[in-house]
């Protein structure tokens, strides 16, 4: 793993600034304007006096925000995350020191060197519910593991693509030397790999809470002799040419700025796959897959958006397609609150090989 890696971690103030105290009994509505016009509101007393702040904050956006449209809601959830970042707690000695409070192991894992300071609410919100994942463990049941994912690293709530993957495998008899797992996220990819036989895999990711996490992991399970863990974009500090690449890349087209974590584990930017094909040819060994896994959400979304592997090998001539496999999508994991209707969502697992050059 790159040497000194530091985990990125929510901003926090470290100065006293000037805010509004919000005790129970106070006008709720008076201080979410106060928020919404761009002063801090501190919490004291009880955790869930933020809550009533946040909820008082929804109510009040909602009624200027009624456009239905995906920009309308798009405006909305903006101006929630600038005014509701307003609202903070105070941390001292790793704790919050409101009553009644969640205790999030990441405050004393990420913060070590500072002993007081502020955090805002939905950033404390987003710990509390990592420390729970990371503490409970994610059961993983195509590799028989229980994973711990760290702060601010992707994990899937839906496996249909690691089933689809673990079916590739079994069925896989080439080289199992070098493989090279491009965005390795939580690792469940690299995890597989190693299950399957593969002796050397190198594992890359432009987050660096997921080289923190994945390294961490690879000891707890006793895979470290087998994984090298870097930070880096694409295939920076890989010098090794791998009998498989596999790449689990994001699934939509950003339409947006993106910001730095699971953001980009989520969305793309249109020149991601175009640099992923061109660098791929230089890192895959004469006879070796690239296995890619991807799903036809964009054209779920958005029937007009193009397929980056399909217009990969359409307009260049850099490889060719040695199987496609589909599989339908179900229900999210019963221990996320995440739904949707995607009924004609499907995952692929696509194989390319390079062609050869004549």
């Amino acid at each position: 793993m790159n040497q000194d890696l530091q985990a990125e971690r929510p901003n926090i103030i470290t100065t006293e600034i000037e805010a509004i105290r919000f005790y129970r009994k106070m006008d709720t509505e008076a201080t979410v304007n106060d928020m919404i016009a761009g002063k801090y509101v501190i919490v004291e007393e009880f955790y869930s006096n933020g809550l009533q702040v946040l909820n008082e904050l929804r109510k009040n956006l909602l009624l200027k925000h009624k456009d239905k449209s995906f920009q309308g809601q798009r405006d909305y959830r903006s101006a929630f995350k600038k005014a509701s970042h307003r609202l903070l707690l105070k941390v001292k000695d790793n704790k919050l020191t409101v009553k009644k409070s969640p205790d999030s192991g990441w405050l004393t894992l990420l913060y070590p060197d500072v002993s007081e300071f502020y955090v805002s609410f939905p950033e404390m919100q987003g710990m509390n519910s990592s420390w729970q994942w990371y503490q409970k463990g994610l059961e993983i049941k195509t590799l028989n593991l229980t994973l711990r994912p760290y702060y601010g690293t992707y994990f899937p709530t839906r496996f249909d693509h690691l089933k689809l993957f673990d079916k590739w495998l079994k069925k896989y008899d080439g080289a199992k030397t070098n493989a090279i797992d491009m965005g390795v996220g939580s690792g469940i990819l690299s995890f597989q790999l190693i299950q399957n036989g593969f002796e050397n895999i190198f594992s890359t990711d432009s987050n660096k809470n997921a080289v923190i996490g994945v390294a961490q992991e690879s000891k707890r399970l006793g895979y470290e002799d087998k994984i090298t863990v870097n930070h880096g974009d694409l295939f920076e500090n890989c010098d090794i040419k791998a009998d498989v690449i596999v790449f689990n890349p994001p699934w939509l087209l950003a339409k947006h700025t993106l910001e730095e974590g699971i953001d980009k584990a989520m969305y793309y930017e249109e020149e991601l796959f175009p640099r992923f094909f061109e660098q791929a040819q230089n890192h895959l060994a004469p006879d070796g897959k690239i296995v890619l896994i991807f799903s036809n959400l964009a054209q779920v979304v958005d029937e007009n958006s193009t397929h980056p592997i399909i217009e990969e090998l359409q307009k260049n001539n850099r490889f060719r397609k040695d199987l496609h496999l589909k599989r339908d999508v179900r229900a999210s994991s019963r221990r996320t609150k995440r739904r949707d209707s995607r009924d004609t969502e499907k995952v692929e697992l696509w194989v390319l090989s390079a062609k050869v050059k004549k």
